[in-house]
């Protein structure tokens, strides 16, 4: 119980939360090209497994090069992310090690392991093995990448939507009571639906943005179109499964976090048949006095839609910022605790562990005040209603800059499918969707980032959602050495994103190595 007791200096804190930030942030730019691309390789190299043309073989190993390149640097802020669990957030880990440990445990010796081996074979295989081997490995090197991202995001739905433990008051720590309920959570596969196949997503606007360069350039013209094909079909349908994975995933946090539901939609004061807000005048760079005005200005709205999209019921009731704070009843008819309730029952839960572990009270009436209370155990940390809200403004429009940019890619996917199958895409007169392409590059990796962004600015202060903020969850460490580190990370993340474009543009800029007429 000492360690959740330490005065941890709020700067330390600060700089804690913006280097995880940083490296989160960093490996993010990196992991859903790589989850993209693992699919537009692996469709490359099936076509021509099937057709035996080695011009596809050549399409295929263009890609690979670029995956593998994208792959090895990710990996590196990867390591580091993991490390900083120990460094920077040794409270939190000593909490909830015993189960968030597992899944992270699972992605390293199994996702991990098999991605790198089949990667070599992907890699220096062509010719060694044979044709059907080598497309296994393909796909299985995807695969491995793909599981990997799924511990990974079982990991960080746990701590959104904490399921499948109970917490041991003789070892301090919550343990894991079904691996199951932690593994194959609804939130968890909410999570992973929309995050791989938005991952798709970015992989396709990469894949048909450099073939768009190479009609420019007038070079690689046959496989550009192959693979504008290619990555027009991926990238619509990634868009389309985005879009409705992305609505059950709203749903679900309506139902586990609605405090982050209301801080995207800026809804201070909630109620029945709620509008969804397509715009408002939200200052993202302050908190909007939230308890004393009914709605944000220049408001335009949806009716209804709000509740339809929370509730699935278009008169459900969907709580705002301050219903959340005073309490209010579900559409189930349930009663959820105001905030002075939750510190309340959060502080009861700390004396009754202080009674249990340092007085050697053990008594059935003290477990007992454990178990009741424990849910809101985090709450008895909280000093004040404004801790437990979000910040508002960034929330609110990184959301929108996620939703938004999502339905510009379904229009832009639709318009390339269309035109690569019944015009020439290559020709003079579509030179402004070549641009229009590259353009999408950047906007790609702002929508990705933002949904990410929504997710974890969202649940704050929570590391782990009711059980433990930010500033109980940190390292007592001083606050020269986590600035210190910061800006080496800094300088090291922007040094290693600097040296993958240099890689990527010279390849890109080489091309495809052209195959004779050998086969494997």
């Amino acid at each position: 119980m000492n360690q959740l007791l330490l005065e941890v200096s709020p700067s330390v804190i600060d700089w804690s939360r913006a280097q995880f930030a940083l490296t989160a942030a960093y490996h993010w730019l990196f992991v859903p090209l790589t989850l993209g691309l693992a699919v537009i390789m692996g469709i490359a190299e099936t076509i021509y497994y099937k057709k035996g043309d080695p011009s596809w073989r050549d399409t295929a190993r263009f890609w690979q090069k670029l995956f593998g390149i994208n792959f090895a640097i990710g990996v590196a802020t990867g390591i580091i992310l993991e490390f900083e669990f120990g460094t920077n957030w040794s409270n939190y880990s000593w909490f909830v090690g015993d189960i968030f440990g597992a899944p992270l445990a699972i992605e390293g010796i199994v996702a991990f392991f098999m991605e790198s081996t089949f990667v070599a074979v992907m890699f220096f295989g062509w010719k060694k093995v044979s044709k059907g081997f080598h497309l296994a490995s393909t796909w299985l090197t995807g695969a491995g990448a793909t599981i990997s991202a799924w511990w990974i995001l079982v990991a960080n739905a746990w701590m959104q939507y904490p399921i499948g433990q109970d917490f041991n008051p003789d070892t301090m720590r919550f343990e894991m009571t079904s691996f199951a309920d932690v593994a194959l959570s609804p939130f968890a596969v909410d999570k992973f639906l929309h995050t791989v196949t938005s991952s798709w997503l970015i992989g396709a606007v990469f894949c048909v943005a450099v073939s768009c360069w190479y009609l420019l350039k007038g070079r690689e013209t046959v496989m550009a179109r192959r693979s504008i094909k290619i990555g027009a079909v991926v990238g619509l349908s990634a868009a389309i499964a985005a879009f409705a994975t992305g609505d059950n995933s709203a749903y679900m946090v309506a139902k586990t976090q609605p405090m982050k539901l209301a801080a995207m939609e800026a809804l201070y004061n909630g109620g029945k048949s709620q509008s969804l807000t397509l715009f408002a005048a939200v200052n993202p760079l302050a908190q909007p006095d939230y308890s004393a005005e009914k709605e944000p200005p220049c408001r335009i709205a949806f009716p209804n839609m709000l509740s339809l999209l929370a509730t699935h019921d278009a008169e459900g009731y969907v709580p705002g910022v301050n219903d959340i704070i005073n309490g209010y009843t579900t559409n189930e008819g349930k009663h959820e605790p105001s905030l002075k309730e939750k510190v309340a029952m959060g502080k009861k839960a700390i004396e009754a562990v202080t009674l249990y572990r340092s007085r050697g009270d053990k008594s059935e009436k003290t477990r007992c005040a454990v178990a009741e209370n424990v849910k809101y155990f985090g709450y008895g940390y909280v000093k004040d209603a404004s801790q437990t809200v979000p910040p508002i403004g960034i929330t609110f429009w990184l959301f929108r800059s996620m939703v938004g940019l999502g339905c510009f890619f379904m229009l832009f996917f639709a318009i390339v499918l269309f035109v690569v199958f019944r015009k020439d895409i290559a020709g003079k007169q579509f030179r402004w969707l070549h641009i229009l392409a590259l353009v999408t590059i950047p906007l790609a990796w702002i929508c990705s980032e933002s949904g990410w962004m929504v997710a974890e600015i969202g649940r704050q202060p929570w590391t782990i959602q009711d059980m433990l903020p930010t500033w109980v969850a940190v390292s007592d460490l001083k606050p020269g050495s986590v600035m210190l580190t910061f800006f080496l990370f800094l300088a090291l993340f922007t040094t290693l994103l600097a040296v993958e474009i240099s890689i990527l543009c010279k390849q890109i800029k080489k091309g495809p190595e052209h195959s004779t007429n050998d086969v494997l």
